[in-house]
């Protein structure tokens, strides 16, 4: 699975989609930036409802490519702006956290088990 394979599994509005498409290695959900910065260091994918410029700052010190905003977060300018100059994927679904994680979650482990 890659990370723009993602709109496939999950209902998405693309908010920023000029980014590096890339294999997903884990995805970690959260809305506490400093536990993303402290544990989100193996994942591709951000799921979360911050949506602020912050959140990009956060991914790129941890090597995110794709930040998935839930529950139809409304999202400012400068996020996607920040996002573009980073080549961060930014998408944003009306489902919940538990939900996408859940969908991302048996994606990943239905790929990783194909590979083995």
């Amino acid at each position: 699975m890659t990370t723009k394979n993602i709109s496939e599994l999950i209902p998405v509005e693309v908010l920023q989609g000029d980014f590096d498409d890339v294999e997903v290695k884990g995805i970690y959900t959260s809305d506490l930036l400093s536990d993303v910065l402290a544990h989100g260091r193996d994942s591709s994918v951000l799921v979360t409802i911050q949506a602020h410029k912050n959140t990009v700052a956060v991914a790129t010190v941890v090597d995110i490519s794709l930040i998935i905003l839930c529950n139809s977060r409304p999202v400012v300018d400068d996020m996607i702006e920040a996002a573009a100059q980073a080549r961060i994927g930014v998408v944003r679904t009306a489902l919940s956290q538990f939900e996408v994680s859940g969908r991302l979650w048996q994606a990943l482990h239905s790929a990783n088990s194909v590979r083995a």
